[in-house]
């Protein structure tokens, strides 16, 4: 949802339903979930509470969206890399890589949005974490993919071992325990696939 523009020029044009969800998206990125009310995002949002809830049903619901639209971004990620190496299945899970390790700067703000997420909804019927774990595994399924049409000789293992990678490498740069995690994430990931040069 960033634009070049100015927050408040950007924001009046949009329609209502989205205006909140950029307002809910800032707000729970940079304060978490549950110190988050309706209030403050109708008043971010410049809108009422009232006008929120004709729109989700509960505050449940909008986190759950905003989720949602976060997982159809890492999901068109895996979109463009296929796109851009069409039959070459290294450099997709190597792009895949190149994606998450570019996004880590932003990270070390804010942190990971499902994994934040996740430490404050324990509840696993909760909408919002069904969301991040339904997403999780339609991600697995893809890389495994990836993996097997790379001809790895275990897919799922290897599948798993740069999900390990990627994610290791978001909590890292949040917590700031490891340096150069990019170029650490992608080193490890390269030796998993093999001899596919890296992507620049």
């Amino acid at each position: 949802m960033a634009s070049t523009a100015s927050r408040p020029d950007r924001v009046a044009k949009l329609p209502p339903r989205e205006r909140i969800l950029d307002a809910a998206e800032e707000l729970f990125q940079s304060e978490g979930i549950l110190r988050v009310g309706v209030q403050a995002i109708a008043e971010r949002a410049g809108t009422t509470k009232m006008a929120i809830y004709r729109h989700f049903d509960t505050k449940d619901a909008l986190v759950a969206e905003w989720l949602r639209i976060l997982a159809a971004d890492y999901q068109a990620a895996f979109d463009r890399v296929e796109a851009e190496h069409p039959d070459r299945p290294g450099e997709q899970i190597l792009g895949l890589a190149r994606f998450i390790a570019d996004g880590l700067p932003a990270l070390s703000h804010r942190g990971c949005p499902f994994i934040n997420s996740l430490a404050e909804l324990p509840d696993r019927s909760h909408p919002a974490r069904q969301v991040i774990e339904q997403h999780k595994a339609h991600q697995l399924r893809r890389l495994v993919g990836m993996c097997a049409r790379a001809g790895l000789s275990d897919p799922e293992q290897a599948a798993a071992e740069i999900t390990f990678v990627l994610e290791g490498a978001q909590v890292s740069t949040q917590n700031g325990s490891v340096g150069q995690a990019g170029d650490r994430l992608m080193r490890i990931v390269e030796r998993i696939v093999g001899s596919v040069a890296v992507p620049r």
